[in-house]
């Protein structure tokens, strides 16, 4: 019978906050209009193998998008009252398999996880985890290419929605 073989290893992640001074409502309504929600097409192109759609949506399509919105705030409904908490996946599947073509097991970061929540003024606060200090640990500069190039992306979305 053979064993499982079990490896760890500590990385660094550098953990970012962007705090805004407009309120939860208006810097979730601020995101929503700066990405644009997942072409779910663009999925299906690439896993037929179309690569001139692939091709034609990298160069034309949305940097990043919104996969999926959930709101984490109302399960704390149980636990003394609902907050203002909503969890963003957020990425572009063409860069996902720019990255995870080369590193399988980078597809656990993708897509990328924001959270947005509500301080206790009532304004918005992005909190995530910045791309390139996970994407560093696979040694593999076409990789850690992309996590660079989520860094930028990705700050300059939250920004402008925070702005």
């Amino acid at each position: 019978m053979a064993e499982e073989r079990v490896e760890r290893r500590l990385i660094a992640v550098e953990h970012i906050t962007i705090s805004s001074q407009r309120p939860f409502a208006e810097v979730r309504r601020r995101l929503d209009a700066t990405l644009p929600r997942l072409d779910a097409s663009i999925a299906e192109a690439l896993r037929g193998g179309d690569q001139k759609r692939a091709k034609d949506y990298d160069e034309t399509g949305p940097k990043l998008s919104i996969f999926e919105t959930r709101d984490h705030g109302s399960l704390l409904q149980a636990f003394g009252g609902r907050r203002n908490a909503l969890q963003y996946e957020i990425g572009n599947p063409v860069t996902a398999s720019t990255m995870t073509r080369y590193r399988l097991s980078a597809a656990l970061y993708a897509p990328l996880r924001v959270v947005l929540f509500e301080d206790e003024k009532g304004r918005g606060v992005f909190e995530y985890d910045q791309p390139s200090s996970f994407f560093d640990q696979y040694g593999d500069e076409r990789v850690m290419a992309v996590g660079r190039y989520l860094d930028i992306a990705l700050e300059a979305a939250l920004r402008k929605a925070a702005e």
